[in-house]
């Protein structure tokens, strides 16, 4: 299986205060900006490409989805790391079959087509990792 980081998810309390750094510091660029308002995500997201990354940009919806609680307890910052694999449920199938645990009710489809689950940090000594796959790949 291939592991190549896809993207690494920031959390921020607003996208417009935290987007002129990524956009006139690291030269990125806007490529997307979207809300999600399903349920245990609760996100504004702002992708931004860099010269060889894409950083999603995260802002909690309300005050009490996930982001928000992500926010209040570890403060702004690196949110997750994700890695795109040829085959999600493949990926997910080999994890398992090496003891790696997923958060329970994450996997989905996102807006853009990603599919994606995160795994537990338990199992990654402490860091949130998302593993992915495209429908149109």
């Amino acid at each position: 299986m291939n592991y190549i980081l896809d993207h690494v998810g920031i959390a921020v309390r607003s996208i417009d205060d935290a987007l002129p750094f990524y956009l006139d510091v690291l030269n990125g660029s806007l490529e997307d900006r979207y809300t999600s308002d399903a349920k245990g995500v609760e996100v504004h997201v702002a992708v931004v490409k860099t010269a060889d990354k894409i950083i999603e940009l995260l802002e909690p919806t309300t005050k009490e989805s996930p982001m928000a609680r992500f926010i209040k307890q570890r403060g702004k910052g690196v949110h997750h790391l994700a890695y795109r694999v040829d085959n999600l449920d493949d990926a997910i199938q080999e994890a398992r079959q090496k003891g790696i645990r997923f958060l329970e009710g994450t996997r989905r489809v996102n807006l853009r087509g990603r599919r994606l689950i995160y795994l537990n940090p338990a199992s990654t000594n402490g860091t949130l990792i998302e593993l992915c796959d495209y429908l149109d790949s």
